[in-house]
């Protein structure tokens, strides 16, 4: 029995067709196990491998890495010396010195999680230091079009799918329309949604612990917004004591250009969650949450997982950031990102009836095609007729996700296929 047909017997299988070949499979290309065919990866597992399958690791690491696979210890209370060869890494590759405080765990959806349980956390200390209620300070701020993860908390505010929430019990906490650039008239999409905002912050006195918001939002839609909205909603956020959180699970990790994409858009978050090519979800906090003495990077057992994030993968993600480090990859991405905006500028110029609004920073790159029939045909003619793996994402986008060592004569192999595909397309 075949790969799929063994698993459906016990999972919904309705991924991909192809078996995928751990071995042959090498960088940014895949090897489907079935026939032997290879495809190039504009997709990275949900952008969460940073540099393709099977990076290029020398033979004593990989030996390490599967010493260390022998046992899987609890992070938090049992220390080694690779969890701090681990953490001196990630500080010195991806670390900000004004949020000093990290925080380790399993996936995206936990790193958001407890980055609002620090909010939590801070804001009713802060009011019950102000003399009000420390039952207040429930609330999270957040968009439309966003996607912030699948769990208990996260699910109050992930709003692209209804599939991946109706039924759910949710909380219902303040939303603000996003104001992202390719919507229309963005200036006065920004007033709008920070009024909107402010009608909120009004509405629930004190009880907004904080905002949270991915730089650009990848699922709703490669969603950008100006620094200036960003800069205003920090602002807010200032002036009533609650914190300003990013969550930077897709954009972190280098693929904007720099390690992360605040560095881009002149803000100061409070509390970064990050996770994808990290290969370890968690959060960095600083800057305003040592307003509280007593915060829960303080306290013990206040966030805590069993394992706080697996240590095989924080070895493995040592491994990763060193050849990012090494090979400069991080400024690299920010090079290639140019050179795919160019080609995607052109072919909207050639083709200004069926691509639209195309954008991106660094690696992490989109464009529109007129609906969600056209958008899907795109992304099965590439991976079936042309070998390229993409993703869509919002109702009408194809969305670029390449590696970040991705070699320049693969990345123009995908956009050449991506034109020839266009026009294929255009001719029927």
């Amino acid at each position: 029995m075949d790969v799929h047909a063994r698993l459906a017997r016990h999972l919904l299988v309705d991924g991909y067709r192809l078996v995928l070949d751990l071995e042959l499979s090498q960088g940014s290309w895949l090897v489907d196990a079935r026939d032997g065919r290879r495809y190039l990866d504009f997709y990275t597992f949900f952008a969460s491998a940073p540099l393709g399958v099977n990076p290029p690791f020398d033979p004593d690491f990989t030996r390490l890495l599967g010493q260390v696979a022998r046992n899987k210890p609890a992070n938090p209370d049992m220390y080694t010396e690779h969890l701090a060869d681990f953490v001196d890494t990630f500080t010195r590759v991806f670390g900000d010195p004004a949020l000093p405080h990290l925080f380790f765990v399993e996936g995206g959806a936990l790193a958001v999680e407890n980055a609002l349980k620090t909010a939590f956390d801070y804001k009713s200390r802060r009011n019950e230091a102000a003399g009000r209620s420390p039952a207040l300070g429930t609330r999270v701020l957040h968009l439309t079009q966003a996607f912030h993860g699948r769990s208990g908390y996260t699910l109050s505010l992930t709003n692209t799918d209804p599939v991946k929430t109706e039924r759910f019990p949710v909380f219902d906490w303040p939303r603000v329309d996003v104001p992202a650039i390719h919507f229309g008239d963005v200036e006065a999409a920004e007033e709008r949604a920070l009024a909107q905002a402010r009608a909120a912050f009004e509405r629930h006195p004190h009880d907004i612990a904080c905002f949270i918001a991915e730089p650009i939002q990848g699922e709703g839609g490669d969603n950008h917004m100006r620094a200036e909205f960003l800069q205003a909603m920090q602002r807010l956020c200032h002036a009533h004591d609650a914190l300003f959180v990013l969550d930077e699970v897709q954009t972190g990790g280098g693929t904007t250009g720099t390690p992360w994409a605040y560095q881009q858009l002149g803000l100061e978050p409070d509390i970064v969650a990050f996770a994808k090519k990290v290969q370890v979800g968690g959060i960095m906090a600083g800057r305003r949450v040592d307003q509280v003495e007593d915060n829960v990077f303080r306290r013990s057992g206040r966030i805590n997982s069993t394992w706080g994030g697996g240590l095989v993968d924080m070895v493995r993600s040592r491994g990763l950031m060193e050849i990012i480090e090494r090979d400069r990859l991080i400024p690299r991405a920010a090079t290639l990102g140019s050179v795919i905006l160019e080609r995607l500028t052109k072919l909207e110029a050639e083709h200004p009836e069926t691509v639209a609004n195309v954008r991106g920073r660094g690696l992490m790159a989109a464009f529109d095609l007129p609906d969600t029939a056209a958008r899907d045909a795109m992304v099965t003619a590439l991976r079936e007729d042309a070998g390229v793996l993409v993703l869509p994402c919002g109702t009408r986008s194809v969305r670029l996700r390449p590696a970040l060592n991705i070699p320049e004569q693969d990345l123009e192999h995908g956009l050449d296929a991506l034109a020839t595909t266009l026009e294929g397309s255009l001719a029927r």
